[in-house]
Parts: structure tokens; C-alpha cells; sequence
């Protein structure tokens, strides 16, 4: 189990009279303006630049308290950005250990265990824009001055939340506001600390923050949301269709293909996996099917009005899960001997199997094995299933959600509906009668800074999420889930090693 935080969340929340795009580039810059709205900052420089997502920090805090008997505060972090679709943005920060920003002489290093900013647009008052800022910090600030003066901790928090109040009031006295932020380059850290800041004065380096048109593409490859998935220019929407509902009657005769569900319920008690089911709230290390009813999908005239309807029934049952782990990653978890791909097959039935591939020192799998008694012919679940990886990559759905977490999990995982053959690498495998979908999330720079965020913490998380076929045809309206699964509290120790069968050959296992 992870110890319990001794450290305390607090959140400051205002409203700043700019747009989300201007906040976002003012929080992203470790710059001299930073001074101007920001109390708590000294200095700051890039460590390391991973991709366009994420960066490694080092920041030096500006925590004026008794500073000749408490030594002053740095930091080395992880900073993680995403913006979503309704034009809000995402930074998160989570302390981590860097070989190029080791401790400092006459520093004491704090640790952050959660915290960055949630900017929202707001309906514009005067013809100004205006965004709702929360700024949220879980830190311990470490060393001995913390125990024996608890308002210490405190006067540091308020210190870094008034933060949110110097944006408002930066952006209120100001209309420099085209400035483009710096981020000096981190030096060596290793060096001693005289030498390290004649580097930092002497250096010529410097990052700028993305464009807002490199924000918009970036966003396009972030592993959590999908920036196309409810574009107008998706549907296929033929020219006799113009005219709202003119082929209604046309409409409703193919909607019950789609919609034709089997009568008889499959007996559930023949499968099974390592992972444990459970409906009770409180259990620990189990899943359970989610309530289809708490994701929202397109709806039925969703060309027309852009409704979204609770998704209702999967169309497909969730038999059993599988927690794996191994020294490598693991592919075609179906051919594993009495699996429930393997047992769904032997009684005729037809399984889909999700194998959600996790990276690391040991590579962990988790495997959602959903089960029907046939594909209806002609529906889109069928055309899924026998299309080309093209077609696959362009459909397949995820929508995540994190009921139990932490916030700084919650706001990196969101809830924003992802097409994941665009955001990772997935591998297509079409046996005789299944198919299994291996989704490798270490494909994606962002999704591995996301599992960085996740991993650590996962005993405490309760997850969300729906599999389905995005619809991008009125015919193929209304969407409906494949499966919903939630997974809570698992524990990595849990995980066992597959005994996977031999492939018999590269041509059959892409069949």
C-alpha cells in the first residue's frame, strides 16, 4: 500500500479577464515575466525536454519565511500540458527524480505530490475574454522547519496558490500580451553551486512554449482525448439528407439491424480470468461491469442537433478480465490455453479481446474479453471487425474516467472520448472467430507521461472505460458501446506471468 500523504491540498480558484490561450502561455514561461505574477518564483530552467507534452523543470521557490533560520525551497518536476476540445487546458506537475538536477548545496528539495492548473473559457463580459484559473498544490516541503512551525507550510501554499490572483492582476494593468515566454536550459546540476549559477547567468539557451496552431496539431496526438472525434466534417451526410429527418422513415427501417440484441443470456460461469469480479463498492483489486448510462455517445440525430445520449446496453458482454505481467511485452494474449477467447470459441460464440499493453522494466497487460452470440451482418460492429487496419484505427473509441483519484489523475486522464488506433500503435489480430485488439500505450510519448502519473498511484484509483465504434454516418447512428468496464484499486502484485502458446504462423495470426 502507498503511505498515507501528510502533506495537504489546497486550491485557490479565480477569474482572470483573458483568454485560456494567453493564461496558458504566461503559466508555461520560467521567464522574467514570471516574477511579475507569480511571488513565489525565484528561478526555473529546463532540465530536459521530452517531447512536446512534457518537460522536466527545475524551480526555485521564493518563500520569504524566517529565511535566516529556514533554509530555502527547490524543485525538480515533471510538467505535463494537454488542451481539450472546448479550448481549456491541462498543466499538471509531479516531482521526479532527474540525473541532471541533483540536489543543490544550501537548497533543501521539496517534492510535489500533486498539483498545476485548470484553465476554462468563460462567456466574454464587454467584449473581453475571460477564463476561470484553479491552481492546486500538494507539497511537501520537506526538511526540519516543517515539524516544528506548522504555519510554515501554510504561509508557503497561500504564498504559491496568490498566484492565481497576480494573473488577474497582471492581465488587468498590462497589454504586453504577445510577449513570447522564455525557458532557460538547465546547466549541469552536478557542478558546485557558484559555478552552476555563472552557467545559468551566461547561458544563451532558451525554449519558447508552442504556438497556438502547434498546440492545436499537438493535441491531435495526445493519448486522452480526440481533438476529430466530434468534428462536423466526420459524417458522411448524403445530399437527400440536407433537409433535416427527410429520410426518417428510410432511417428508422435500418436502425433495428443494428439494434437487434440476442434474447438469451450467455451463461457467464464457464469464464474466467486472474482478475477478480465484484459489484460491491468497497472491494479492492477487482472489476465489475460500468453502467452504460454514465458515458455519453453520439445520439440518433447527432448530424442535426450534436446531441449525446447516455449510451444505454453494450451490445457486447464483459465475461472476464486478465492482469498479466512479464519481462516482455505480451502479444496475441488469445492464444493463451483456456482463455475466455479460447472458451467462447468452443461454444460458437464470438469474443473481441482488448489487450491494454502497459510499458516498463516489467511490462504489464490488461485484457477485457467481451463476448456476443453473433455479429448482426451488415452493422457496424460487423464492418469493424472484417475492415482493414485503416478502417479499424479511424473507428475504434475509448471514453475514460476516473470516478476515485486523485486530482491531479483525474485532470490528466479526463473524460474526453480518444480514437486510440490515432493516438497509439494498436495491432489488429482476426482469428476464426475473434478479434483481439493490443493496444500498445508505450508507443506514445504523451500516454507513457500520463502512465507516469498513474502508475504510482494506482492501488488508489478507480477507472472507467468504454470501448465502441465511432459512427460517422447517419446510418450508422446512434452509437453504442461495445463494452464498460471499471477496475478498482488494483495492485500490481496481483499480476501473473501468461503461459502463451507458440504462434503457429505470422500469416495465420494476421489471418
Amino acid at each position: 500500500m502507498q503511505p498515507r500523504s501528510c502533506s495537504r491540498a489546497m486550491k485557490a480558484v479565480g477569474v482572470v479577464e483573458a483568454s485560456c490561450e494567453e493564461i496558458f502561455e504566461l503559466v508555461m514561461s520560467m521567464d522574467g515575466t514570471r516574477f511579475e505574477w507569480d511571488c513565489s518564483f525565484q528561478y526555473g530552467s529546463l532540465v530536459e525536454e521530452v517531447d512536446g507534452h512534457t518537460a522536466v523543470l527545475y524551480h526555485r521557490l521564493q518563500l520569504d519565511w524566517f529565511p535566516m533560520i529556514i533554509w530555502p525551497r527547490d524543485l525538480c518536476y515533471v510538467r505535463y500540458w494537454r488542451r481539450n476540445d472546448d479550448g481549456s487546458y491541462v498543466v499538471l506537475f509531479r516531482s521526479r527524480e532527474h540525473e541532471r538536477c541533483g540536489p543543490q548545496p544550501g537548497f533543501v528539495r521539496a517534492h510535489i505530490e500533486s498539483g498545476g492548473f485548470n484553465i476554462s473559457p468563460l462567456k466574454a463580459r464587454n467584449g473581453r475574454p475571460r477564463s476561470q484559473v484553479q491552481h492546486l498544490m500538494q507539497i511537501d516541503l520537506k526538511g526540519w522547519g516543517v515539524g516544528y512551525f506548522p504555519s510554515f507550510r501554510q504561509h508557503c501554499l497561500l504564498q504559491m496558490l496568490n498566484s492565481v490572483a497576480g494573473l488577474r492582476e497582471w492581465f488587468s494593468q498590462t497589454d504586453e500580451r504577445n510577449a513570447v515566454p522564455r525557458i532557460p536550459v538547465m546547466v549541469n546540476m552536478t557542478s558546485d553551486s557558484t559555478s552552476s549559477r555563472k552557467n545559468k547567468r551566461n547561458s544563451d539557451f532558451s525554449v519558447q512554449p508552442p504556438s497556438i496552431d502547434q498546440i492545436n496539431n499537438a493535441s491531435r496526438n495526445s493519448v486522452l482525448m480526440d481533438e476529430y472525434s466530434d468534428e462536423d466534417e466526420e459524417f458522411q451526410i448524403a445530399e437527400s439528407e440536407q433537409e433535416p429527418y427527410t429520410d426518417r422513415v428510410d432511417h428508422e427501417i435500418k436502425k433495428p439491424v443494428l439494434e437487434e440484441e440476442q434474447t438469451d443470456q450467455i451463461d457467464l460461469s464457464c469464464f474466467s480470468g486472474n482478475l477478480r469480479r465484484d459489484d460491491r463498492d468497497s472491494s479492492r483489486d477487482c472489476w465489475r461491469v460500468s453502467d452504460g448510462n454514465n458515458f455519453r455517445v453520439r445520439g440518433k440525430n447527432f448530424c442535426f442537433d450534436k446531441t449525446k445520449i447516455p449510451a444505454g446496453k453494450p451490445i457486447m458482454e464483459l465475461v472476464a478480465v486478465d492482469w498479466f505481467k512479464d519481462m516482455k511485452r505480451m502479444d496475441h494474449v488469445a492464444r493463451r490455453q483456456g482463455c475466455a477467447v479460447q472458451v467462447a470459441s468452443e461454444k460458437g460464440l464470438f469474443s473481441l479481446a482488448v489487450n491494454l499493453q502497459v510499458p516498463g522494466s516489467t511490462h504489464y497487460s490488461m485484457v477485457f474479453y467481451f463476448v456476443t452470440k453473433q455479429l448482426v451482418p451488415g452493422s457496424l460492429m460487423q464492418r469493424f471487425v472484417d475492415g482493414d487496419d485503416e478502417f479499424r484505427n479511424s473507428r475504434l473509441k475509448l471514453i475514460p474516467s476516473v470516478p476515485k483519484g486523485s486530482w491531479i489523475v483525474r485532470q490528466s486522464v479526463g473524460s474526453t472520448p480518444c480514437l486510440l488506433g490515432k493516438a497509439v500503435d494498436c495491432n489488429y489480430i482476426r482469428g476464426p472467430n475473434y478479434l483481439e485488439i493490443d493496444v500498445d500505450i508505450g508507443s506514445s510519448t504523451v500516454a507513457n507521461g500520463v502512465l507516469g502519473l498513474v502508475c504510482g498511484v494506482i492501488t488508489t484509483l478507480v477507472v472507467d472505460m468504454a470501448f465502441l465504434v465511432q459512427a460517422n454516418s447517419v446510418d450508422e447512428l446512434p452509437e453504442r458501446l461495445i463494452g464498460a468496464v471499471r477496475v478498482s484499486h488494483v495492485e500490481l502484485s496481483s499480476a501473473i506471468v501468461p503461459k502463451l502458446e507458440p504462434e503457429i504462423s505470422v500469416a495465420e495470426s494476421n489471418n
